[in-house]
């Protein structure tokens, strides 16, 4: 066998051959390059293609949101004077002009929920400053296009098949089937109000621009004072067929009370009707005053607290049963009173002064006393609290005068000689103040009250107001109220690191009457002094009720403590005290109070319906004065 020789490549071979090799390799990686920069280029394009079409899409829909929000402004700017027009022809009784203006806020509220409802819209909510600003205005749109839809639009029905002349009664009877009718509509017109209050208070301001903020501030005042009114005319509605005995035959105790003798809701009981009530009709059964009304032992078991502070006269004597500023507690002491004394319980009792009666006689006009004279709307709180005791000196012939006014004017009221429209004004304003004020012994009827300012019962704050109450009781034993001004000024200052807020409450209290008023007045205005009070002085227990759960800081006048009753009652704390005033003279009485929560409403006084109130003021306190 032949061996096999393979020949070694010299050098010059070996450098050739990886010349060759390395030439070889790197043609293929310029190729495979090749081949990669092509397919990035063909990548970047598509990607380019995409980008620009998100782009186009974006900016569409960007362009297509910002179109439909200001038309959605547009439509809302039409829509929301049309409300407010709706409102005021509703409630002024012109309403011949309100289905066509409501049916005009209706195409404006549908047109702006619809521009508001699409989907892109709902998509850009969540867009940093943008999304807030048309999450809001979709809430503003939604809201007012639920109101012209539940509320407005069955509000003008239910106004157009109702005459306001037709709630007039027509021989001492009213026509309750109209009422009775409407309660359903009401009560769902109220129930949609209700919920559009909480609608617009949920929608979300804190980042939004300020026309928007603006927007939705003005709405929900807007709906808040509607629902008010619509909630207080849904009460009436709701409570009026029962009272006037729809369902049964009804009692009711009036309870007529004399602010010329101060008590903590009105004036000293002067004068009482019982009236009857069945399917509409309305008679008075009986009358008496508070005169003989005695008892030895209290006729309810009241709370400690309460008889600590008002004592047991308020549930021994007819006569004082409106010491306590909780009208609940008066019509139940009233009640039993009355079913004591004559054998009748009654369902329920209303109050009302002087000053209430002189606003129904805006509606009644000018009427004819049984003793001859001529009462009106601007001679009534002259003639009943002051012109009677000039002209009577006999007590019993002065509760005659009381009795003839009240029957008179119940007398047309039940007659239907009143202006329909000026009565429901007279009515709300007497309720207003407080003038008018209603218990029921019917559990679902005073449920119907709560919350109103008919109920008469202690200040409960939210969180708009905190509510301070302020409540005067007569100490002098005479009919000297018609001489006394009263002031209430409130403040308040922030001096802790837990920032609880200080308040004060400023009662300044002017005796008017003439200076020689113990010899120019009649003895039955100053009192015979039996009660320790010089004749011709005004004598004043004051109550101040702190909010629940704040702290009683004390009592001062002219920046120097003084002597007080600290009481608390159901979490309020109180503070009483009297003040004496001879003729001409004038005191003010600071009552501080530490406050419960850093975060409250605005100061608001709740107070005793004085004859002659003067304006309040914000007064400045300083954190030196309460200690700090």
């Amino acid at each position: 066998m032949v061996p096999l020789h393979i020949e070694q490549p010299s050098e010059s071979d070996v450098m050739t051959l990886r010349k060759y090799w390395l030439n070889c390799w790197m043609g293929k990686y310029r190729s495979a390059e090749k081949g990669r920069k092509f397919k990035r280029k063909s990548i970047n394009r598509s990607w380019v293609g995409v980008s620009a079409s998100v782009i186009v899409i974006i900016g569409g829909a960007t362009v297509w949101v910002g179109v439909q929000a200001l038309m959605a402004k547009s439509e809302l700017e039409q829509a929301v004077p049309l409300a407010f027009a709706v409102q005021q022809a509703v409630t002024s009784g012109e309403v011949s002009s309100a289905p066509r203006v409501a049916k005009k806020l209706g195409e404006h509220s549908r047109s702006a929920a619809n521009h508001v409802g699409d989907p892109l819209w709902r998509a850009f909510e969540v867009v940093p400053f943008l999304g807030p600003n048309l999450a809001a205005v979709r809430q503003l749109a939604q809201v007012v296009d639920e109101i012209s839809r539940n509320a407005v639009m069955p509000l003008v029905s239910l106004t157009e098949n109702l005459d306001l002349a037709g709630f007039s009664p027509v021989g001492g009877a009213l026509d309750l089937d109209p009422l009775v009718q409407a309660q359903p509509g009401t009560a769902d017109i109220n129930a949609t109000l209700a919920q559009a209050s909480v609608d617009v208070a949920a929608i979300d301001t804190s980042h939004v621009l300020k026309q928007v903020r603006a927007a939705t501030e003005q709405l929900a005042a807007a709906v808040d004072s509607t629902a008010d009114s619509v909630s207080g005319v849904n009460r009436a509605v709701q409570l009026l067929p029962a009272m006037l005995g729809a369902d049964e035959k009804r009692s009711y105790l009036l309870l007529f009370q004399n602010n010329a003798e101060v008590r903590a809701t009105g004036g000293l009981p002067g004068a009482f009707a019982e009236v009857a009530t069945e399917n509409g009709q309305i008679q008075i059964t009986r009358q008496a005053s508070a005169a003989g009304m005695v008892f030895d032992q209290p006729v309810l078991d009241l709370q400690l607290e309460t008889r600590g502070i008002y004592t047991d006269l308020v549930s021994t004597f007819m006569g004082d049963v409106t010491l306590t500023p909780q009208f609940p507690i008066t019509g139940a002491l009233t009640r039993e009173m009355w079913k004591r004394t004559y054998g009748t319980e009654v369902d329920g009792v209303i109050s009302l002064d002087p000053v209430a009666l002189s606003y129904l006689l805006r509606a009644t006009g000018p009427i004819t006393l049984a003793t001859g004279e001529v009462l009106t709307s601007g001679n009534a709180v002259q003639l009943l609290l002051s012109d009677v005791y000039a002209n009577y000196d006999d007590p019993a012939d002065q509760d005659a005068v009381f009795s003839s006014a009240a029957a008179a004017v119940f007398a047309a009221l039940a007659g239907g000689n009143a202006d329909p429209a000026a009565l429901i004004s007279a009515l709300a304003q007497a309720g207003d103040e407080r003038r008018i004020l209603i218990w029921s012994a019917h559990e679902e009827d005073q449920k119907l009250l709560e919350g109103t300012t008919l109920t008469g019962d202690l200040p409960v704050s939210d969180g708009s107001a905190e509510k301070i109450g302020v409540y005067f009781n007569d100490a002098t034993g005479a009919k000297m109220n018609t001489h006394l001004d009263t002031r209430i000024d409130l403040g308040e200052v922030t001096c802790r690191n837990d920032e609880r807020p200080y308040y004060a409450v400023d009662v300044t209290l002017t005796n008017t009457a003439p200076l020689d008023a113990a010899t120019s007045l009649p003895e039955s205005v100053t009192g015979p002094g039996t009660y320790g009070v010089v004749q011709g002085n005004i004598k004043t227990l004051i109550l101040v009720y702190g909010p629940p759960d704040s702290q009683n800081l004390g009592v001062s006048r002219a920046g120097e403590a003084v002597p007080y009753h600290p009481a608390r009652h159901e979490g309020y704390p109180v503070s009483q005290l009297g003040v004496e005033l001879a003729p001409g003279e004038s005191s003010t009485t600071r009552f501080y109070f530490l406050g419960a929560d850093a975060e409250h409403g605005v100061l608001e006084a709740v107070h005793t319906p004085v004859l002659n109130l003067l304006e309040g003021q914000e007064i400045e306190v300083g954190c030196d004065e309460v200690g700090q």
